[in-house]
């Protein structure tokens, strides 16, 4: 009997996720465990977890530590610090790294973008160690910058020792299924992360070192995009599995399963209830209408509204409406973003969101060098 009101309170999710821009608490409303220690379904658009098991305890994560070392890597590259054609230099202690690698011996060099795709693609620890000590000058430097920056996300059970996962010196090298599809999520803003991360083989010096992703979903999972796995005695079995269908884009996280098989069967299974059951709706936003401003320089301005995403459940993705509310006139001098409206967002008469309807520009006051400018054309235009 409980199993099958699990099962129809699954089904009848009525309420709407409200999701432009804001995030929801974690819910776990799925009628189905998972075989891991902990676990979480997150909607990357917008935040929202889906579903969640022991989200919150700190478990050693492997290798998906690697997604803080990449997010780093990645916002160097995208402020400017770090070129992807840049020459990095192998010191003594990347090149020995143990683990995953790809043997990099000190004092050789590698692009920034072959030392990503190694990371991203076959998890190796000394291309990770290159780049954490190129961005940071060190790997105590560069830690303290991937725990600094967890801080900043919201990431409350994390604590980084290093930048790759391995865990045979660690004592306390930790993070939590919710806090590493935070990171996850901040990782896919950079969207250059995905030309690394969907890929099934690749290679390196000029093609004489041949990587193969560590993540099998990739190839055997519709709609993987990414994104990091990682395994120790420790650890267990981790992954962090993203995928896009139909423009909704899913994080599944699972900490501690027994086996790669039963990790990767676990993630599926979150991503294909995810799917079956969410989709998205999206406004680009822009404009909406034009309001006359009453004394202005201009008669009207236009009305934008900003983008607003909808994560609901599936069948209700294709009843959304839209109603525009504009103020009939605004006085002279508006300032662009100043509030003229709202736009609501409904379906079957309910309201899902609601935003503000902003002034697209300036528009000023007319003066008295303004209405004399005004008569006088009046005057020569007779």
């Amino acid at each position: 009997m409980k199993k099958t009101i699990s099962v129809l309170l699954s089904l009848m999710v009525i309420a709407p996720l409200i999701l432009c821009g804001a995030a929801s608490g974690a819910e776990d409303v799925a009628p189905f465990d998972v075989s891991a220690k902990s676990a979480v379904l997150m909607d990357s658009g917008t935040g929202t977890v889906l579903y969640s098991k022991n989200a919150d305890e700190p478990l050693p994560p492997a290798s998906v530590t690697k997604i803080m070392t990449l997010l780093l890597v990645m916002e160097a590259v995208d402020s400017g610090n770090l070129s992807l054609d840049e020459e990095i230099s192998v010191s003594e202690h990347a090149a020995g790294m143990g683990g995953s690698q790809i043997f990099l011996e000190a004092g050789e060099t590698m692009k920034t973008d072959d030392l990503i795709k190694s990371v991203v693609i076959a998890s190796a620890n000394d291309a990770a160690l290159a780049l954490a000590e190129r961005v940071a000058g060190s790997e105590e430097a560069f830690v303290a910058k991937m725990n600094e920056r967890a801080q900043e996300l919201g990431m409350k059970n994390t604590n980084f020792e290093n930048v790759t996962g391995l865990d045979d010196d660690t004592t306390n090298h930790v993070t939590s299924a919710y806090d590493i599809a935070l990171m996850s999520r901040e990782l896919m803003k950079h969207k250059k992360i995905f030309d690394y991360s969907t890929k099934w083989m690749d290679s390196v010096r000029d093609g004489a070192f041949g990587l193969t992703n560590t993540n099998r979903l990739i190839r055997f999972y519709k709609g993987a995009t990414g994104l990091k796995t990682g395994s120790t005695s420790k650890a267990k079995f981790c992954i962090s599995a993203t995928a896009e269908r139909d423009g909704l884009h899913l994080i599944a996280v699972i900490m501690g399963s027994d086996t790669r098989d039963t990790r990767n069967e676990a993630a599926k299974t979150l991503l294909d209830w995810g799917f079956a059951n969410y989709g998205v709706y999206r406004n680009g936003g822009g404009k909406v209408g034009e309001i006359k401003v009453d004394g202005g320089k201009d008669r009207t301005v236009g009305a934008v509204c900003p983008s607003c995403e909808l994560l609901l459940p599936r069948d209700k993705t294709g009843t959304v409406t839209q109603e525009v509310m504009l103020k009939e006139s605004v006085p002279a001098p508006v300032k662009a973003g100043d509030p003229v409206g709202k736009i609501r967002y409904l379906s079957d008469g309910e309201v899902l969101s609601e935003a503000d309807v902003t002034a697209a520009s300036d528009v000023g006051r007319v003066g008295w060098g303004d209405i004399f400018v005004m008569l006088l054309r009046s005057l020569l235009l007779r």
